[in-house]
């Protein structure tokens, strides 16, 4: 298992927990423990320790940074923002700060965990230690042993030999997955409700009977462990069994832990390089995360009246991860704001297809109207913020009748949904005589801009224009003719015709085809 480093640290607490000032000897250097600094003894010497300095003020810590650096400490860790940067860089130690107000002891005990509890990797997942552990029950009780999560999914088993086995060992062991059987249900039941070992006959004529017990933490129930009774079981095989059920709740603890942190650790990586604030190759390196991809982007639907919104969108996100792994294996997802956003790998053919699939299925788990958006496809990690962009934009011109769409789907409207935001907040975009005709239409109670905007969506074409207005094209002559005299504008002008159009269609949402 690799050690954990200084931007792992970062990638599990950083942000408001705890702040990095300076590392001058990068991020990648070892911290493998939490230390409390005690100022009436010496540093001990602890290459990768990171120093949490109790007791001395930020702005005063600079004889501890220089005491860290000849101890080979990785870095120091002080409280306030005003510690000594430019004694951490000329030293070569991390300074990193957690609050003002923050508690020695929950700062060291959140650093300890961070550190001690490494994210589990696809080689590292705690069944190494299962299946040995496996191995010491068999050995103990002198029965094959298997060890199952809650689903009766078989997680580890023991591989003694000489030992008998039956045909629902082997048939469980081949798909890792206990045979369903209404006897099996019943056995599950009676096994579930104990809190002891519980001696189980066999299923099958052919078949040998069961010693189990269940693996519980908490009282919360986690798996159980099974040994076959072949009819020389030791004596105290009871005990050892629940020697080993405590032990597997242990390993079973530490590897949830793993994978949650694994999976926290990801989640706040992807939603930083989705923002375009962390190294785009690192973190792509970091989340597994291939060369072309596009962002898609998953929400609730705001018009649905949905009791437990939180509660809900996280069950999406759970949604849309089964489903992006189920055809891309260890997948990046993660939930932002009520939205969840998935990082898809090119080639982008079948995007639309697994975003419709989504859609269906959270539509029908969640009983709620889902919207889906798939940004552009971009070359690499770093056109990640722009892919995310292009999806936001996307989910705020979906509705009801266009639940679905690609940004190329929708490019009009998202070019148009953009000019408008940008043209609103430049003054000099947003002046000129669109205002006056509107001002008019207000004060007189006349449709010049209606016509205006009919006759530039008609290709400036009096008959085309009049058509889309339902009146006579002598009618939208005058009203052309009162226009330019009331509101001083120049129809002569084909650049007055280009901005006018632009600002009543951007700007006043004004638009011949629907008027």
């Amino acid at each position: 298992m690799d050690a954990c480093t200084l931007g792992d640290l970062l990638d599990v607490v950083g942000g408001p927990a705890l702040h990095l000032h300076t590392a001058p000897a990068g991020q990648g250097v070892p911290v493998t423990e939490a230390l409390l600094h005690d100022g009436r003894t010496p540093l001990p010497r602890l290459p990768g320790g990171l120093l949490l300095a109790v007791g001395v003020p930020a702005a005063q810590a600079g004889p501890l940074v220089r005491a860290a650096a000849e101890a080979g400490l990785t870095g120091v860790v002080v409280r306030g923002s005003d510690g000594p940067v430019g004694e951490a860089e000329a030293h070569g130690v991390a300074l990193l700060s957690v609050a003002e107000d923050a508690a020695w002891h929950q700062v060291h005990l959140l650093l300890a965990s961070a550190i001690g509890a490494r994210p589990a990797t696809a080689s590292d997942t705690g069944l190494g230690d299962l299946f040995a552990l496996a191995d010491a029950i068999a050995a103990g009780t002198g029965g094959a042993t298997a060890i199952e999560d809650p689903r009766q999914r078989i997680l580890a088993y023991s591989t003694v030999p000489g030992q008998p086995v039956d045909e629902d060992r082997r048939q469980g062991i081949l798909g890792l997955q206990v045979p369903p059987s209404a006897e099996n249900t019943e056995q599950y039941r009676r096994l579930f409700a104990a809190d002891r070992p519980v001696r189980l006959p066999a299923l099958t004529a052919s078949g040998l009977p069961r010693l189990a017990m269940p693996v519980r933490a908490g009282g919360e129930t986690l798996g159980s462990v099974w040994v076959i009774d072949g009819g020389s079981l030791a004596p105290d095989a009871e005990d050892t069994l629940v020697q080993g059920a405590s032990t597997a709740a242990l390993l079973l603890l530490r590897a949830r832990a793993a994978r949650e942190l694994a999976r926290h650790r990801g989640s706040d990586l992807l939603r930083r390089l989705l923002e375009g604030t962390t190294d785009a190759p690192t973190a792509a390196r970091r989340l597994g995360v291939p060369g072309p991809a596009r962002v898609a982007a998953f929400v609730l639907d705001s018009a649905a009246s949905v009791p437990d919104a939180e509660r809900t969108a996280l069950r999406l996100l759970d949604v849309v991860r089964l489903q992006c792994e189920a055809r891309y294996g260890r997948h990046a997802c993660v939930l932002v704001d009520g939205v969840v956003y998935a990082v898809l790998p090119a080639p982008g053919e079948r995007h639309r297809s697994l975003a419709e699939d989504i859609v269906g299925r959270a539509g029908q788990a969640l009983r709620v109207p889902v919207r889906a958006a798939l940004g552009e496809v971009v070359p690499d990690a770093a056109g990640l913020a722009d892919s995310r962009a292009d999806a936001d934009l996307v989910l705020r011109v979906l509705e009801a009748e266009l639940p679905l769409a690609t940004v190329d789907e929708v490019r009009p409207r998202v070019t148009l949904l953009r000019l408008a935001e940008v043209m609103a907040e430049r003054r000099e975009l947003s002046a000129g005589a669109w205002r006056r005709v509107l001002a008019y239409d207000a004060a007189n109670g006349t449709e010049y801009a209606r016509t205006l905007v009919c006759w530039f969506d008609a290709g400036c074409d009096m008959a085309g224009a009049a058509k889309l207005l339902a009146v006579h094209p002598n009618t939208c002559r005058y009203r052309l003719k009162q226009l330019q005299q009331h509101a001083g504008v120049d129809l002569d002008d084909p650049d007055e015709r280009l901005v006018l159009w632009l600002q009543l269609r951007v700007l006043a949402g004004l638009s011949g085809a629907t008027a």
